[in-house]
């Protein structure tokens, strides 16, 4: 009787389990993709939308086809400076950019890349931006100007060049005059230094440099210069410069389509940006170095900004934010918040960091 009962009650779990697993089955099957529509600020060539299409793929595999990002190009919906309009309004999803892109929105908007950082490196600007207040501030300063959009910084950038000239510059007066291209706060520097700015999108750069429309110009890095065709226009590159020597990505998401989507999701693009943060970081060196080469060997004569005009730069920056911070308390609260945390980690880099090009100098450049 007993084993009667027993029975019965395993055919009874039995049947209940393989129910439910009947029951759960077609609910992971059945899960609806959202798909989302994104676009970056970069042309379709350039290494910088790779990056954001190397986010995307991260998304897309780790959502297991319940999230799937697409990335357009530069201008596929809207112009690269019309970007983060273009999420708040929901007429897009999201996009890739950078944040000196929104200057025209708040000055305070590029200090996440524009000037020295009080000497802080691109890491270290990120290091900022999660542990030292700098997310928060941001999200105060969208807040502050209507704007619904979540967004995440990452991807801190290599020191940009001073740019491409059409001989080389040696001395500061030769910049008074100039024809150049930069954006953000580096506008504010170079005008300074009495330089006749344009702040043009990429893709526009080196069409304008071809035309004579400009005279000189930066964009970003070795591969992105590259293969956006400056080689092909003008022969002499100037490496170093305090512009924007601590730039970062920016991944935006509208807000109320982010916030529509489950936890676990949500989960996954903020791991997927940590993720994508790092390897966009080995893949630059990797990418960057190769390019520098192959530059060389096409003829491409790269020189080191002179000290003079660098320290000009700095004299010119303290200059700018010393207007700006007036004018804007955002401004002032971002500098004040990045001048605290780049004193503290600036002395432990610093003093901690051994000098690499001792040892590189050592095995490579023995002259030096």
């Amino acid at each position: 009787m007993t084993e009667r009962k027993n029975t019965r009650r395993r055919n009874l779990l039995k049947g209940a389990a393989v129910a439910a697993g009947a029951m759960s089955a077609p609910m992971v099957s059945m899960a609806q993709t959202t798909s989302l529509r994104f676009q970056s600020t970069w042309p379709a060539k350039d290494i910088f939308h790779e990056y954001a299409n190397d986010f995307a793929k991260k998304v897309n595999d780790m959502a297991g086809g319940r999230l799937k990002i697409e990335v357009l190009p530069s201008g596929a919906v809207v112009p690269a400076f019309q970007l983060l309009d273009a999420v708040n309004k929901g007429t897009l999803d999201g996009g890739h950019g950078v944040l000196a892109y929104h200057y025209g929105k708040s000055s305070a908007l590029a200090l996440w890349g524009s000037g020295p950082a009080f000497g802080m490196d691109p890491n270290m600007v990120l290091s900022w931006h999660n542990y030292g207040g700098g997310k928060q501030l941001l999200e105060e300063i969208y807040k502050s100007l209507n704007i619904d959009v979540v967004s995440y910084v990452y991807g801190p950038m290599p020191t940009q060049p001073l740019g491409w000239f059409k001989k080389p510059i040696a001395k500061v007066s030769d910049l008074k005059g100039l024809k150049y291209r930069t954006v953000g706060l580096a506008v504010d520097i170079f005008t300074d230094l009495g330089v006749a700015v344009n702040p043009l999108p990429g893709g526009e750069i080196v069409p304008a440099l071809d035309r004579g429309l400009i005279d000189a110009a930066e964009f970003n890095n070795a591969s992105s210069d590259r293969v956006l065709g400056f080689p092909d226009v003008v022969k002499n590159c100037m490496l170093q410069s305090f512009h924007q020597s601590g730039e970062q990505f920016e991944i935006l998401f509208n807000k109320g389509k982010l916030d529509a989507l489950p936890t676990e999701l949500k989960s996954v693009i903020e791991y997927a940006v940590q993720a994508s943060s790092a390897e966009m970081s080995w893949k630059a060196i990797d990418r960057n170095s190769k390019d520098y080469a192959e530059m060389k060997k096409q003829g491409i004569k790269f020189y080191k900004t002179p000290d003079a005009i660098l320290k000009a730069q700095l004299d010119s920056w303290d200059k700018v934010v010393a207007k700006k911070s007036a004018e804007n308390p955002y401004f002032k609260r971002v500098m004040d918040s990045q001048q605290a945390f780049a004193a503290r980690a600036g002395q432990w880099q610093n003093d901690y960091m051994v000098d690499f090009k001792m040892a590189y100098n050592r095995y490579f450049n023995k002259k030096a």
